[in-house]
């Protein structure tokens, strides 16, 4: 049987393609205050704002190409068991060739029923019109967990951790719960690689390996040591 690799990703492996990370020193998302583009309260406040901030965010992740990272991560998936659990909404992951990814915090190519969170839609244009309407006659929003809301997908990657041989962490600070619980159930022998220029701080009692490099020149050396040695 095939080890399965875990590897959890977080802005940083998407911000050598271009796309800001999520929230940058001075607490804002391209110059916005999360608050006010980011919450349930910011939508029933603002839905116009809204809509447009994340009108904007698609323009850019449509606009933006997987890096090195991205595609190494998919040729893992040709050699091993693997599973991406992502918080980012981009769907890099996707165009670089991995096919078992579970995005955390929505997709922001797929539209949502504001009244039921089941009904998606895949986007043809790099917009959603106000005045758009899903089945049910609701305004459609766009498919990201907002902060105060559930995260739909983590009781399933919760389920997935333990039965994980080996984990990879690649740009994520860590600071977003209940992603960052994941980690805490690995399983105590399972080793645990960490890619980051600036590694955060894992309190976990795995073997942590840290390559303190960006995602781009760090994972595709990673992965290629997991080819030639990691396959017994």
């Amino acid at each position: 049987m095939k080890k399965k690799i875990i590897i959890l990703t977080g802005a940083g492996i998407s911000a050598e393609s271009g796309l800001n990370t999520f929230r940058d020193a001075d607490g804002l998302w391209e110059g916005y205050n999360i608050e006010d583009v980011a919450t349930p309260e910011a939508w029933q406040r603002d839905p116009i704002l809204v809509q447009n901030f994340y009108n904007e965010r698609r323009k850019s992740v449509l606009e933006a190409k997987p890096n090195a990272a991205h595609l190494a991560l998919a040729e893992l998936e040709k050699h091993f068991d693997t599973l991406i659990i992502t918080q980012n909404i981009d769907d890099l992951h996707e165009r670089a060739g991995s096919k078992a990814i579970m995005h955390l915090h929505g997709e922001i190519v797929y539209a949502r029923s504001s009244k039921n969170p089941a009904l998606l839609y895949k986007l043809e244009s790099d917009c959603i019109e106000m005045g758009s309407y899903c089945e049910l006659g609701s305004q459609l929003r766009p498919n990201v967990v907002w902060f105060g809301e559930a995260v739909p997908m983590i009781s399933k990657a919760m389920h997935e951790m333990p039965q994980a041989d080996i984990v990879i962490l690649v740009g994520s600070s860590l600071a977003v719960y209940p992603a960052a619980g994941l980690l805490d159930l690995v399983k105590p022998n399972i080793p645990v690689y960490v890619v980051d220029p600036k590694i955060p701080p894992v309190n976990i009692s795995n073997k942590v390996i840290r390559i303190e490099e960006k995602a781009s020149v760090g994972v595709p050396a990673l992965v290629a040591d997991l080819i030639k040695n990691g396959k017994d």
